[in-house]
């Protein structure tokens, strides 16, 4: 299989990167904690832009991209750390008309909502199909959040809300497009690692040609590397089932990019020194990204264990 991006999703991923660049710079980024992290225009940037109807057909007003492509795109909304209800907007549309929409899958007991504040509504996620329950009848409590940017509130059970899709393969999309997010994470960290060991002197000369360093920046690309063809992979298969399982795909995905963007965070934080451990420097915003990312929609283990049953 042939993972060389063509020319048009290489424009495609040039074009969200420099959209990143000019409107979500790092500094905006940790401005929107005081917004609930979503700033209503930025987002409707976003939505201008067709990040949300990428998957969308043509004939009904999207973009008419397949999975593949809409990888790209949400890896490099991972990378600048973009925060929001990135993935439930991009599976509802379609769906509901709401422009800002949470996901979630429901499970016994209580269960902690992100964004609860800046959502217009929450898709459900169950057995028995998807349910959008409206943001008003959510209430809840706010808790505290590992991430900054991803704001929790902690609710003693899920409204049942209005059935409005079938639950066929949504699992499966959020974790493909979560997946895609934590690539663009361990890429962020990796290039904040990179600089830094450039710029910082000791001795004389960068920490950049310290053989423990530089040990620590190649393993952040290998990772990396090796999570991105898997996610690719998934992409693909998700767009053409006859090239593979789609489950083991997905779930193989999940598991190498929540690693790498987990230990390519906790790596950038080590080749910054004690500044690393600092709220000034971003490193720890990658780290916390990665952790906030990884509990939905299944653990870690719960995915190695579905590989291993199709093995």
């Amino acid at each position: 299989m042939d993972f060389e991006l063509s020319e048009d999703q290489v424009a495609l991923s040039e074009g969200i990167r420099d959209l990143c660049q000019g409107r979500f710079d790092i500094d905006t980024v940790r401005g929107l904690a005081d917004c609930g992290g979503v700033d209503r225009r930025r987002w409707d940037e976003l939505t201008e832009t067709g990040v949300f109807s990428l998957v969308v057909p043509e004939a009904d007003g999207g973009v008419g991209l397949g999975w593949a492509d809409a990888v790209l795109v949400y890896e490099q909304l991972g990378r600048a750390l973009v925060p929001g209800p990135l993935v439930g907007t991009l599976l509802a549309a379609g769906v509901t008309d709401d422009a800002v929409v949470g996901l979630i899958e429901r499970t016994e007991g209580p269960a902690l909502v992100e964004y609860p504040d800046v959502i217009d509504a929450l898709l459900v996620v169950d057995g028995d199909g998807v349910w959008r329950v409206d943001a008003a009848d959510l209430g809840g409590q706010a808790v505290q959040s590992v991430d900054p940017l991803t704001p929790l509130a902690r609710m003693a059970g899920l409204p049942r809300g209005d059935r409005v899709a079938d639950a066929g393969g949504w699992a499966d999309r959020a974790v493909l497009l979560s997946s895609a997010l934590q690539v663009g994470v361990a890429q962020g960290a990796r290039e904040l690692a990179v600089a830094y060991a450039g710029e910082r002197r000791q001795f004389g000369k960068p920490i950049g040609q310290f053989q423990a360093i530089k040990h620590l920046c190649a393993d952040m690309f290998s990772r990396e590397e090796v999570a991105r063809a898997a996610l690719y992979f998934a992409g693909c298969v998700l767009d053409s089932p006859e090239l593979g399982d789609v489950g083991r795909a997905v779930s193989g995905a999940r598991i190498l990019a929540a690693e790498a963007a987990d230990h390519n965070g906790k790596d950038c934080v080590q080749i910054h020194g004690g500044m690393g451990f600092t709220w000034e420097i971003d490193a720890h915003l990658y780290l916390k990204r990665a952790w906030a990312l990884t509990p939905s929609f299944g653990s870690l283990d719960e995915h190695a264990e579905r590989i291993a049953a199709l093995v």
